[in-house]
């Protein structure tokens, strides 16, 4: 119970990392605002969390604007009366988004806009509550990508979570004398259903295997479980850290695959 009646809010919450999160968070104690552009998916979230005997409600928005992002925080702030911990995870990858060459401007939009104005704007919408609690946290999604480089390009996803990793150290420093931490974390690839479905393509799937380690991707409990202990008080002297959580792929030079 290290998050017992803390006060967090998960963007992202119906599927993948954000809601394995959310149910780490509630098991541990916490009052979760699942936060979506779903409304099924958000609710189901909160449903589930409910139904083990959590505390969760739900607030539905588009996070990139900015109208809609301040009464998404608003809203969950006053249904449990404030706000401790931000996980800012939601995010797009679109299959268009390629290389330099080949990416429609729409596709960079679209992705910088979801994936790093959003940060921007969750921010600028809950660092006012955070500054209200004894300790607030940030946490940001970044990525692999942020950190090294990729034969297969998503050049717009990789400008937005370099841009997330650069902005969570910023944050870091601003607010370091003001009781609140930020950190991000860099996942490797996941099974999420985003990348799940990508994968179901056999051949893209034994493209990439080769390349992980441990030769499986990571299950989003296993994110889950580093956010959990970011938010809490253990993290307490923990800011402007980025943690890489990928297997070991960023480690790696060359890759004995003969096993997998």
């Amino acid at each position: 119970m290290r998050l017992k009646d803390k006060r967090v809010f998960i963007t992202g919450a119906g599927g993948g990392i954000g809601r394995a999160t959310a149910e780490k968070c509630a098991a541990e104690g916490a009052k979760v605002i699942c936060a979506d552009i779903s409304t099924e998916a958000g609710l189901a979230t909160a449903a589930a969390i409910q139904a083990s005997g959590g505390q969760a409600t739900t607030v539905i928005g588009d996070l990139t604007d900015e109208t809609a992002c301040a009464a998404m925080f608003a809203e969950g702030a006053a249904a449990f009366g404030g706000l401790d911990v931000l996980f800012n995870n939601a995010g797009i990858c679109l299959s268009n988004d390629t290389g330099p060459v080949e990416t429609p401007l729409a596709a960079w939009n679209k992705t910088i806009s979801a994936n790093l104005t959003s940060v921007f704007l969750c921010c600028k919408a809950g660092i006012p509550y955070l500054l209200q609690s004894s300790n607030g946290v940030i946490i940001n999604t970044a990525s692999i990508v942020a950190l090294v480089g990729s034969a297969f390009p998503q050049i717009a996803y990789t400008a937005a979570k370099g841009g997330v990793l650069a902005m969570t150290r910023e944050l870091a420093i601003m607010y370091a004398r003001r009781k609140i931490r930020a950190v991000a974390i860099c996942p490797g690839p996941t099974a999420t259903p985003l990348v799940k479905a990508f994968l179901a393509d056999d051949e893209a799937w034994k493209l990439r295997r080769r390349y992980l380690p441990m030769g499986r991707l990571a299950e989003p409990a296993e994110i889950a479980n580093l956010v959990a202990f970011l938010a809490s008080d253990e993290a307490s002297f923990i800011t402007g850290s980025a943690y890489t959580i990928d297997g070991g792929i960023t480690a790696s030079y060359v890759i004995d695959d003969r096993s997998l």
